[in-house]
């Protein structure tokens, strides 16, 4: 056991001295920055802080990979100094071409088709650095590669369940026929520092216990990343995720137990290896196969305003209104899918507002509360928008480079329809997203302020 700690030791030691590890949080932390001036663009306030969105990453990633960790070593998942290089460049080659190939199945998949190609050519043995290259990629136990590519995606998709909500930026997309339609981003990357065996063998001692896939005594550090991205304009984020996680965890189940049967029988490996791209690219397309078929949920109803997001620490908030609701009446007038209505009707009773809220099961609710000084000027409800509203964003997710270069891809609509890259906010727009003037909601004395603007999303 002392000697275990030990090299647990200098495992993490060894973590801390890895660039890999600090890319990932550089990546991250740009990803969520970009977050945020998206959601400026689009609704003219923030509704994730990206320092809060980083640390929540760092925290849960941390323990997971610690869970992660442990399952391997179970298992005997064992990884040389040389294999990590390899994986580590392949995902950095994948990542150039889509952000959603940074990913180990993507990474592994492919080293193992290579790794069954270089067993052709046995004499192949090139000097300087493509033969060590080389070298590193025939000795990858890649069966056992390929069970930890499975485990991380188990763990993928319990903090997709987890978090699933919590991660869903509201967008204005341009649906079919032109039509503005609104929808939610579910993406994040967790970064994972990891703990694996060494290769039995390789100078390392037995282990305690028996393990499937045959790791030596002693622990090598390993970060990865894993990430969950879905785009949704037909269901709320809450099932949305729940779906996907639901398809994660058959996926992450398939993929061990085809790794596990190629670690006993090696002639499965290739084909193991080919499933864990094919699969994964199967997840995506019906995914957007899904997207395709379903119908727009997040459009106005001819009577009423269809709620998109909800302000975090908002008057809205404390009264209940949830995305997906609808807003009928308010102070007694009935809405008609303008969203200045709403905005008017609180203006002509600015101390006081009665709105009455459809909710998902088709029933009335009746909500009241006073408005202060400093309230949003929608008490932080982000409405579904306009079908001609006039700032979109696109339903690709971004690029390394787009990502790197803070381009949010916000493009302002023509009138005919078309699209121009947006590069103002306009100050009609700033003056959508301030509260509530002192003139327009006098309340009372030494009244409580509320939250407003961006004050009141997260940070």
């Amino acid at each position: 056991m002392l000697e275990l700690l030990a090299s647990l030791g200098n495992a993490a030691l060894h973590m801390l001295t890895q660039p890999f590890y600090y890319i990932a949080l550089l990546f991250i932390t740009l990803y969520y920055r970009r977050q945020t001036l998206l959601e400026r663009k689009l609704i003219h306030v923030k509704m994730h802080s990206w320092g809060r969105e980083v640390w929540r990453v760092i925290w849960s990633g941390l323990a997971a990979g610690l869970l992660v960790s442990l399952a391997a070593v179970l298992l005997g998942v064992s990884v040389t100094g040389a294999a990590v290089v390899c994986i580590w460049a392949v995902s950095a080659v994948l990542l150039v071409f889509r952000v959603r190939y940074f990913c180990f199945a993507y990474s592994i998949g492919l080293l193992g088709v290579v790794q069954f190609i270089l067993s052709f050519f046995s004499d192949f043995r090139p000097g300087g650095l493509g033969g060590e290259a080389a070298a590193a990629v025939r000795g990858m136990d890649i069966p056992a590669l390929l069970a930890l590519a499975a485990i991380l995606h188990l763990a993928e998709a319990l903090l997709a369940r987890w978090q699933g909500p919590a991660l869903a930026t509201p967008l204005f997309l341009e649906g079919k026929r032109g039509r503005v339609v609104g929808g939610y981003r579910m993406e994040a990357f967790w970064p994972l520092p990891l703990f694996l065996l060494v290769p039995a063998g390789a100078g390392a001692g037995d282990l305690p216990w028996q393990t499937l896939l045959g790791g030596g005594f002693g622990l090598v550090s390993l970060p990865v990343v894993i990430g969950f991205s879905q785009l949704t304009t037909g269901m709320l984020p809450q099932r949305k995720s729940a779906r996907a996680s639901g398809w994660l965890l058959l996926y992450g189940a398939a993929l061990l137990g085809l790794a596990l049967l190629a670690a006993w029988y090696s002639p499965l490996t290739l084909p193991a290896a080919l499933a864990a791209l094919l699969l994964h690219e199967g997840l995506v397309w019906y995914g957007a196969l899904e997207e395709r078929r379903s119908s727009p949920f997040f459009v106005h109803p001819p009577h009423g305003l269809k709620v998109l997001a909800v302000l975090p620490g908002s008057p809205a908030q404390e009264l209940g209104i949830l995305p997906g609701e609808i807003l009928l009446k308010v102070n007694g007038e009935a809405l008609t899918g303008k969203a200045q209505q709403l905005h008017e009707a609180l203006r002509r009773s600015p101390a006081f507002c009665k709105l009455e809220v459809q909710n998902a099961a088709g029933e009335s609710k009746y909500l009241q509360r006073a408005i202060y000084d400093g309230d949003h000027h929608l008490l932080g409800v982000i409405l579904a928008p306009q079908p001609d509203e006039d700032t979109t964003a696109p339903e690709k997710p971004a690029g390394i480079f787009g990502i790197a270069l803070m381009k949010t891809g916000a493009r302002r609509r023509q009138d005919n329809g078309s699209a121009l890259p947006t590069g103002r906010e306009t100050a009609a727009a700033q003056e959508t997203a301030a509260p509530l003037s002192p003139a327009a909601a006098p309340g009372p004395s030494g009244a409580l302020p509320g939250s407003s603007g961006a004050e009141s999303a997260k940070g």
